[in-house]
């Protein structure tokens, strides 16, 4: 037996390891994972940059659609506002012995329904029209208006020394067409809004009467429990054009009306005009 061999057969030599070679393949496997990864990075980010880039060029669009659809809602507004006002009622230019007997809280009612219009170019100016009753009540004390009379001259006849009534009053009512032109400070929130409006109205009379309740004798005594109406339109100018105003916030402004027009006709009384000055609750 020779030396050194093994006992079953020829002796098998072992090859070493090439460390070397298997670090350099390491090697060129992890820069070529790198190289896929940078380039999938690469080509994330790319795409990021061009989303970000068309949401920065799709803002102002944005914004002005937004914008115009805002001033679109405002102008297709139906424009429908219900104006309800209550007012105290002054007669300017009464003589003085027709003055002294007009007692009491001098009340009117005034219930419009009007259509507003915007401008479009500013919103905030609008131009609205409508339609409406608007009325009046004078109170007189000791002293009867004969709206009944069939004199030249339409008769205040004094009663203080004689029978009158507890309460009495003359009323007026016409059917108006008002016509305004309005500022909102911020029409697409009207219940927010600083109003201004500036107009005129026009009206045909529908009726004017006179009321008595409880007739009394001169010392005040109660004769009759009875309420006398009458009722003529001869003496008063039956068309009237007036000049308002209202200023306000929200649902709610002060208001007057000022009448161009004198209430009766030319030479049966007193230049009187209709001064009225009150509460407006609106949609306005």
């Amino acid at each position: 037996m020779v030396p050194g061999s093994s006992p079953g057969g020829p002796t098998t030599k072992n090859s070493p390891i090439d460390f070397g070679l298997f670090f350099s393949m390491s090697f060129n496997l992890s820069l070529t994972q790198q190289a896929t990864i940078f380039a999938a990075q690469d080509f994330i980010m790319r795409k990021l940059s061009v989303i970000v880039l068309v949401l920065l060029a799709g803002l102002p669009a944005f914004s002005q659609t937004a914008k115009e659809k805002k001033k679109k809602d405002i102008l297709n507004r139906s424009g429908d506002h219900f104006m309800f006002q209550l007012s105290y009622d002054n007669w300017l230019g009464a003589q003085d012995s027709v003055d002294s007997h007009i007692k009491g809280l001098n009340r009117g009612l005034n219930v419009y329904v009007m259509y507003n219009m915007p401008f479009k170019s500013d919103p905030r100016f609008s131009v609205a029209a409508g339609i409406g009753i608007g009325s009046s009540n004078i109170y007189f004390n000791k002293m009867n208006v004969e709206i009944g009379s069939t004199k030249t001259v339409l008769p205040f006849t004094a009663t203080d020394s004689a029978n009158n009534y507890k309460k009495y009053k003359l009323s007026t009512s016409f059917l108006e067409v008002p016509i305004e032109f309005r500022f909102s400070s911020k029409p697409e929130t009207p219940g927010k809004s600083v109003k201004v409006a500036l107009g005129v109205k026009l009206g045909t009379m529908v009726n004017a009467h006179t009321k008595g309740k409880t007739l009394r004798d001169a010392s005040g005594k109660t004769l009759f429990n009875s309420t006398d109406k009458v009722s003529d339109r001869s003496y008063f100018n039956t068309t009237r054009l007036a000049g308002t105003a209202r200023i306000g916030y929200g649902n709610f402004s002060i208001f007057g009306a000022y009448n161009f027009s004198t209430m009766f006709k030319d030479g049966v009384a007193e230049d009187v005009k209709l001064l009225q000055v009150g509460l407006t609750i609106s949609g306005l």
